[in-house]
């Protein structure tokens, strides 16, 4: 399953969330501050580079060394390798804290 693929997945969930969310609620806020937020959850993991932030968290603010390969090869690898995702322990914990926060927010907002 390519980035592509993932990507609409995680759009048609989220669809489908904002909908319930929307019956539920009876609120056309609440389901807009759902599909808000779902944009955001949803970019926040698909659209970084991952190359780029699957070094060491030390390396994060030094220029990542230029690849000899084409643009088509590491397309074709990264293809394979969607979800390689090195977990991290401050990446993780990064993570964690933000959409953790975020989610928080988002249940008191629309429990109330």
């Amino acid at each position: 399953m390519g980035r592509d693929e993932l990507l609409r997945r995680s759009l048609v969930a989220l669809a489908a969330a904002v909908v319930v969310t929307g019956l539920a609620t009876a609120s056309l806020r609440k389901a807009a501050a759902t599909y808000g937020f779902g944009i955001l959850a949803i970019a926040g993991v698909l659209l970084p580079d991952w190359e780029f932030f699957d070094r060491d968290f030390s390396q994060w603010l030094t220029p990542m060394p230029a690849s000899r390969r084409t643009a088509a090869a590491a397309a074709a690898e990264r293809e394979h390798d969607v979800w390689k995702f090195k977990p991290y322990p401050l990446r993780m914990a990064m993570l964690t804290t933000i959409y953790g926060f975020g989610l928080y927010k988002w249940w008191i907002y629309v429990s109330s």
